[in-house]
């Protein structure tokens, strides 16, 4: 697990657009409940965390509060990546009341997905210790946050694969249908996008002879069983890395590293998220 690590985030731009978003469905055209406090009553808040935990997404937790309350003083006690323990203070605020109770809830909810997405990965990357293989992520994201839960895979320290489907080519079995080949499909794309990182799914032992007779950067082992693994892996050697999607958890995770794969890919990172509990308690000045 990475630890102290400054994470490279999205760009404030991005991050703020995150915040409209969440704002628009939470707070509409205003607080009606923050209107019981007085205008220029001051606070003061203690955050702390229920679980073990990783802590990832202080920069969107920020972000709510400086939008409503640009002074609102934040103190965090743990950095992104790093762990924190059931029932620790992790951060102090100071502001506006209004802003402080306000914001709480949009706060909260993106520091409870993503420290839950950057803690499921922690375990995963735990699972794997003393292999040589990496934790990937997929573009199984909620909609509207993958760039926020792939930052708290690396934050679990994880790793990203492709963003979308513009930074990167990954040719599945209807692709390989439509151009006629697993070489045709590969020719077809570094024609069109020869810039791009290209990787190709395979399914049998004999697709995977195909793919490595191909210009690929990457080669994905879809729900190969661990025998199946351990072959493409002695098949493969070393000539392209390999990556294995499919049927893997906690539970089967440390056994497919150990075929010697080189990148496992995970969808329940961002797809089966259990949120981290965070309490925020207020008290006034």
């Amino acid at each position: 697990m990475n630890s102290g690590t400054a994470f490279s985030l999205p760009s404030p731009a991005h991050i703020s657009h995150d915040i409209d978003r969440a704002f628009a469905e939470d707070i509409g055209a205003g607080d009606a409940t923050a209107d019981l406090l007085d205008a220029d009553a001051q606070g003061r808040a203690e955050l702390t965390c229920r679980d073990d935990a990783v802590l990832a997404g202080s920069a969107w937790f920020d972000a709510c509060f400086r939008r409503l309350d640009p002074s609102v003083r934040i103190e965090w006690l743990l950095q992104d990546g790093q762990r924190a323990t059931a029932d620790g203070v992790v951060c102090r605020l100071s502001g506006r009341a209004r802003a402080l109770v306000t914001a709480e809830r949009s706060a909260l909810n993106f520091l409870q997905l993503l420290s839950g997405t950057a803690t499921i990965t922690a375990a995963h990357v735990q699972a794997i210790a003393g292999t040589a293989a990496r934790i990937l992520d997929t573009r199984k994201t909620i909609p509207g946050l993958r760039l926020a839960q792939k930052y708290a895979v690396r934050c679990g320290g994880g790793h990203n694969q492709r963003m979308g489907l513009y930074d990167a080519i990954l040719i599945k079995e209807n692709h390989i249908i439509a151009a006629g080949s697993v070489a045709a499909a590969v020719q077809s794309a570094r024609r069109k996008h020869p810039e791009l990182p290209l990787e190709v799914e395979v399914e049998t032992l004999a697709e995977l002879a195909l793919a490595l007779d191909t210009d690929v950067d990457r080669i994905m082992l879809d729900n190969f069983d661990l025998p199946q693994m351990s072959e493409a892996v002695r098949i493969a050697a070393g000539r392209i890395p390999l990556e294995a999607s499919g049927n893997v958890d906690l539970h089967t995770i440390g056994a497919i590293a150990r075929t010697g794969v080189d990148y496992i890919s995970v969808g329940a990172l961002t797809k089966h998220v259990h949120a981290v509990d965070f309490s925020l308690r207020l008290q006034l000045d």
